[in-house]
């Protein structure tokens, strides 16, 4: 597939999959008559790229992490610290806005309660 029927089908910005060859990943990508054809495993590795996206990975990351994908089970150990960083750094925010809620439900109550004692 072309870097256009790609970004189309699986609905990836051309941006990112400009950035994604640029980052010299492609895998298996070839050149032909000018354009990109992409094979099912640049597809799959597009898909863990867009999922690193979605979840909150920076591009810097996200290029980190896919190089250590490249470099196979010998970099496992330290994709796995990666996840677990931004696992632990999803839970804090998690938690901080849990206590947001926790404070605006407070104020809502304390609001509903004076409304009664009028």
């Amino acid at each position: 597939m072309t870097m256009n029927e790609v970004s189309e089908r699986y609905k990836i910005p051309v941006k990112i999959l400009k950035e994604y060859e640029s980052w010299g990943l492609c895998g298996e990508i070839k050149k032909e008559m000018g354009s990109w054809h992409y094979d099912d495993s640049d597809i799959e590795r597009l898909s863990t790229i867009m999922t690193l996206h979605d979840i909150g990975f920076a591009s810097e990351e996200i290029e980190k992490y896919m190089r250590l994908l490249a470099a196979g089970t010998s970099a496992e150990t330290e994709r796995i610290k990666i996840l677990e960083e931004k696992r632990n750094g999803t839970l804090d925010e998690i938690h901080l806005k849990q206590q947001q809620l926790d404070r605006l439900d407070y104020l809502r109550f304390d609001i509903k309660r004076s409304k009664k004692d009028i």
